[in-house]
């Protein structure tokens, strides 16, 4: 049965949530929740009813009870204070009150089978001022100027977020919109903001030209739209001056001393900062060996450019572990010194630069497997910058490895909600399942593989999880299926080797994912 409500379909039969065209992750005993929620839509449950139901009679507490609660209202869009769709009744129950159509069978035409329905329900909005900033329009008369246009918007991302007084959405995200006619309230509805930033940048000669406009999400108005002139060498002023109106006009009482952190230059030199921004261009593509490769290239180059330049060490560094992550290489001695080298290096030259700490802590766990460093860097990074995405997502793996579930679950989440539309959505959602599967919660690690899958059904360390988190659930023959499509991909892996790719820092974590990947039929 299809249960179809809002921009919802509610898939019994293939256990799916799905909003318009998009899965939406959700763990399986509060799927069974919603499910029961929905089929008794027409009078209250009790608690004892949903603790019948989902856990047949065991003893459970009101914490686990209301845990399920909030995440099913968090899968469809709901909370605990709008009571939009699941309503709680004081002494008496719960009950789903909102409009559901049913549809039986795979024929039958729903929102989950049309990328052109509705937009995604509204995310809701944080208890404090939130932004997108779009990627700019690049006016120079030269289109190979985009990685440019694209660099100005990333270090306003980066200068925003220093404010601890607004929440500002990652730049993977915000540039999921890049070349699209989008509707600044649809923008707003979609990542959960409350205002958006769009401008343009021109680049002619030794000129340079930054136009913004601060536009309401909720009403479509614009709160200020400014110009701002200058030569090429000016470029982190007229940044300091974009980023100072936005905060100017949504978050006016802000800390000195996040005022000054914002305006800090991240390099002397206009030509490394140049090719640092190229770097960035070939590294935000994600999916090719060849743009890390020259990522790395072009990060190496900015360093000889300037070679006290902090962030180019700490990015440089981390092309090294992301190419492992995705197994595109394995680390060899020689890389691993430098990784250590490089990642030093960004930490000695700036211990206040959110992005180099981030980027290196995370080289330093991964490749080096120093875990306790890498975790108190990238700690470092959230305290300087809040609004890091990425070191939020990437402090969930390092909490992950060092056998702490619980923080690296709430790490995870706070990356996907700063970071929603975020291409490397699939390593959050792997993440979660390594945590989950941490915790004993075999069924929640399946889920949370399975949409990871749907990203890309190649990821390996998805299909680990998958196929460890399936056999240790008892669906062996599914697991089984996992491991023989791992084995075509990378025909070398076996439990021996399993060390390598998660580096946990106790053996009775990295045990039980072992015997999971063994009883799915990987060779010793």
């Amino acid at each position: 049965m299809r249960y179809l409500f809002e921009n919802y379909a509610f898939d019994t039969d293939r256990r799916e949530l799905r909003r318009g065209a998009e899965p939406v992750a959700i763990p399986p005993q509060v799927f069974d929740l919603l499910d029961y929620l929905i089929r008794n839509r027409e009078h209250v449950v009790s608690k004892d009813d949903l603790i019948d139901a989902i856990w047949k009679g065991r003893i459970v507490s009101e914490t686990a009870l209301t845990t399920r609660l909030n995440a099913a209202r968090s899968a469809i869009g709901d909370t605990g204070e709008e009571q939009r769709l699941i309503k709680t009744l004081p002494r008496k129950g719960f009950r789903f009150v909102g409009t559901v159509r049913e549809a039986e069978g795979t024929a039958a035409a729903t929102a989950a089978d049309n990328p052109e329905e509705p937009p995604k329900p509204a995310l809701t909005l944080p208890d404090k001022p939130s932004i997108a900033v779009l990627p700019f329009t690049n006016l120079s008369s030269d289109p190979e100027q985009d990685y440019f246009a694209d660099g100005m918007v990333d270090d306003i991302i980066t200068a925003l977020s220093h404010f601890k007084a607004l929440f500002v959405i990652a730049r993977n995200s915000s540039f999921a919109y890049k070349g699209r006619a989008v509707d600044v309230k649809q923008i707003g509805r979609e990542l959960g903001v409350r205002y958006v930033l769009e401008g343009s940048v021109r680049k002619a000669a030794n000129r340079l030209r930054i136009t913004g406009q601060l536009v309401d999400t909720a009403t479509g108005a614009y709160l200020w739209a400014e110009r701002f002139d200058g030569g090429l060498s000016d470029v982190f002023d007229l940044q300091d001056k974009v980023t100072e109106s936005v905060v100017g006009a949504i978050a006016p009482a802000v800390e000195k001393a996040e005022i000054q952190r914002a305006k800090r230059k991240p390099t002397e030199s206009f030509d490394a900062y140049t090719v640092y921004l190229r770097g960035l261009a070939e590294l935000y593509r994600f999916t090719s060996r060849q743009a890390n490769e020259e990522a790395l290239r072009l990060f190496k180059s900015a360093i000889e450019l300037d070679p006290d330049f902090a962030s180019a060490y700490g990015r440089a560094a981390s092309c090294y572990a992301y190419a492992k992550g995705i197994d595109w290489i394995p680390d060899t001695a020689n890389d691993i010194a430098e990784v250590i080298r490089l990642a030093k290096r960004a930490v000695e030259l700036d211990k206040d630069d959110a992005v180099a700490l981030a980027a290196s802590g995370w080289a330093l766990a991964y490749s080096a497997h120093d875990l306790e460093l890498g975790a108190a860097l990238i700690d470092r990074a959230l305290v300087l910058n809040s609004n890091l995405a990425e070191a939020w997502f990437l402090s969930g793996w390092v909490k992950t490895f060092l056998g702490e579930p619980e923080p690296a679950l709430e790490r995870f989440e706070r990356a996907m909600r700063l970071n929603p539309l975020d291409p490397r959505m699939m390593s959050m959602r792997t993440g979660t399942a390594y945590a989950h599967f941490l915790l004993g919660r075999y069924d929640e690690a399946v889920s949370w593989a399975a949409m990871a899958l749907q990203d890309n059904s190649d990821y390996q360390p998805s299909l680990r999880i998958s196929a460890a988190s399936n056999a240790m659930a008892g669906r062996l023959e599914q697991a089984q299926k996992v491991v023989a499509r791992l084995r075509r991909l990378n025909p070398a892996l076996r439990v021996s080797n399993l060390k390598d790719a998660v580096p946990y820092r106790r053996v009775e974590d990295l045990s039980p994912y072992g015997e999971g990947l063994r009883r799915a039929g990987l060779p010793e």
